[in-house]
């Protein structure tokens, strides 16, 4: 049947909407919109039978199109993305960062808000970067901690303390856990360290001079000397900034280059006339010439949150480039300007984007060769029998058989893959055995992968021939012999080396320290030990501050902090009588009563060494 016939096109609308191309199974393979869907869909007519190109690709896999016909372009625009944020399309154009790259956030949402270095967004919270050189990462906050001195200590909220932390004392927080800064003061600092992260130095320069200059006429020269050093600073930063034009505009210059079948993009993001960073992207299924993938770009990029600057440039400007303008101007709540410059400063960005575009192909199909090398050593030093894509590891954590921890790290072509990272608390093995704690682990986290469609091609476990054995036969259980590999990486003893175990291989394999195969075992080793160790120690801790309130029914986090504000410690609450324990605020006189029977521990007071925090009885 042909999908584009007269008979089809007759039954199509010429105003704006949306296409769903869907293959056999129902498969979406690519949402489309357009201001006139007849003529949009008419035009795919000359790519059908063709033998080359990815749209006759596209269309040779099409079974079905469905059209939804909207009453404005703009609502076309918005119903497209919602489609394409549901069904993720494999046709359409799908911005995704490194995830191997920092960023920094600021915690706003919080009542004393942090700076604090991210890998991951969070809703409603700014993103700045992505800072590929960690060099580059630590130096901007080294400085940014120095002219906006935050707290830094862990967690949303802050507890009082009876005198501030050694930070406050290297000048390097205000102590709001102290008391010691106003909650005006600090969003104050918030916002200039916004300005900051945002590029946008020309305001934030004014402002710290209107700052100092109140200051010293109400003779508050310490605050005065304050903004001073925080204006050398940023005077001395500015310096080394590079500046991109004259004027003070907020820009952002998306750049597209091709190269046979695949396509990169970049966006400088120009602050004021300063560049200020840049994202880099890689494109494998360009389907549309360059004005609609630039057009379906810069929805997706805009989309995720993201500022939105007074002007876009581009390379060539999309057929509904008035109704993106208008889209832009509303989320922006002023005009924006989508702009395609011929000459002048405009185009010598939109050159430095486009240079930065094709870079962006080049290290990916780098990347790509590189790991065809690596991939095919894996095979022949491991004897593997498929290609490993995806590499998985298993790891256990435990104190001495306590609040065992099983972790298990994913790779995906050598780099890692979040969404096969996952924790688990092993249930069915008391004690120090590190044999049935995996077994376990190997079931629960295949299981979820099969589900999950993240199976490994290669089983890594950390161990030797016992962890491997145990793992095998998990394996074995769940019916997956012969559909993954596995192997066990053991540590080095007695200056042995690394040795990899394999099955039905009775001797360890030991490779050069410096061999490419090994190095990349051992870095995920070394992952899914880290990653497993934080859970262990996290849970760990919270064991270890745990007290007699915490399993009292009815004895919540605020009325455990009104008991803890009234007595001052756990072991002035415990010398309390049960009347004492019953004036504070929400305790009842029956819950005082449980509280006073938990604390004494049988009628004997518990003693608690001031010192150590230990009881003594």
């Amino acid at each position: 049947m042909d999908i584009l016939s007269e008979k089809f096109l007759k039954a199509v609308g010429h105003g704006p909407g949306v296409y769903i191309m869907k293959d056999a199974a129902g498969q979406e393979l690519y949402v489309g919109k357009a201001r006139d869907l007849k003529r949009r869909l008419a035009s795919y007519q000359r790519h059908l039978g063709l033998g080359y190109g990815k749209t006759a690709a596209m269309l040779a896999k099409t079974a079905t199109i469905d059209t939804i016909l909207t009453a404005t372009e703009k609502e076309a625009l918005l119903l497209e993305a919602s489609l394409i944020k549901r069904h993720r399309p494999k046709y359409n154009v799908i911005l995704r960062d490194d995830k191997s790259y920092p960023y920094l956030t600021v915690t706003v949402g919080e009542e004393w808000p942090r700076l604090m270095v991210t890998r991951r967004r969070v809703k409603d919270q700014p993103l700045f970067g992505p800072f590929p050189s960690a060099t580059a990462l630590r130096e901007t906050l080294r400085l940014l901690n120095r002219l906006f001195p935050l707290r830094r200590c862990p967690g949303a909220t802050i507890r009082p303390r009876i005198r501030p932390c050694l930070n406050h004392q290297m000048r390097r927080c205000l102590a709001p856990c102290h008391g010691l800064i106003g909650q005006d003061e600090y969003q104050r600092l918030v916002s200039e360290l916004l300005l900051a992260l945002g590029g946008r130095n020309q305001e934030l320069k004014k402002r710290l001079e209107t700052t100092m200059r109140e200051a010293a006429a109400r003779l508050d020269f310490e605050q005065a000397a304050l903004c001073r050093d925080r204006l050398r600073a940023l005077t001395s930063t500015l310096e080394r900034q590079v500046v991109a034009a004259d004027h003070h505009l907020d820009q952002d210059v998306f750049g597209l280059a091709r190269q046979e079948a695949v396509a990169g993009l970049a966006v400088l993001v120009i602050r004021e006339g300063v560049i200020s960073g840049q994202h880099r992207y890689f494109l494998p299924n360009p389907l549309e010439d360059d004005a609609l993938v630039l057009g379906e770009a810069i929805n997706r990029f805009y989309e995720a949150d993201r500022f939105v600057p007074d002007e876009v440039i581009v390379g060539t400007r999309p057929e509904d480039y008035e109704t993106i303008e208008d889209w832009l101007s509303e989320l922006k709540g002023r005009r924006v300007a989508l702009r395609a410059p011929q000459r002048g400063d405009r185009s010598q960005l939109l050159d430095m984007a486009t240079k930065n575009a094709a870079q962006a192909i080049s290290d990916h199909l780098t990347r790509d060769e590189t790991w065809d090398k690596l991939a095919a050593s894996l095979v022949s030093t491991l004897h593997l029998r498929r290609r490993p894509e995806r590499i998985a590891c298993l790891d256990i954590s435990h104190l001495a058989g306590e609040q065992t921890v099983g972790s298990a790290v994913a790779f995906y072509q050598g780099g890692k893959e979040a969404e096969g990272y996952r924790h688990y608390r092993i249930k069915t093995v008391a004690g120090p055995d590190d044999y049935a704690a995996l077994a376990e682990l190997t079931r629960r986290h295949l299981t979820q992968a099969e589900e999950g469609g993240f199976r490994p091609d290669l089983l890594l476990v950390d161990g030797g021939k016992g962890q491997l054995r145990a793992v095998r036969q998990a394996v074995d259980e769940l019916g997956l012999a012969g559909r993954l590999d596995l192997a066990g990486l053991a540590k080095e003893r007695a200056e042995e080396g690394e040795r990899i175990f394999l099955p039905g291989r009775k001797n360890a394999l030991s490779l050069a320290r410096h061999s490419p195969v090994l190095l990349l075992l051992m870095q995920i080793r070394d992952e899914a030990h880290r990653f497993g160790i934080t859970r262990h120690r996290r849970w760990r801790d919270k064991e270890a501050i745990r007290s007699g309130l915490d399993d009292i029914p009815g004895l919540g986090p605020a009325r455990r902090r009104a008991l803890l504000t009234a007595f001052g410690s756990l072991a002035q609450a415990a010398q309390a009588t049960v009347a004492e324990l019953a004036a504070v605020k929400g305790i009842s006189p029956a819950l005082a009563e449980k509280i006073h029977a938990a604390l004494t521990q049988g009628g004997e007071p518990t003693r608690i060494n001031q010192t150590t925090g230990e009881d003594t009885k």
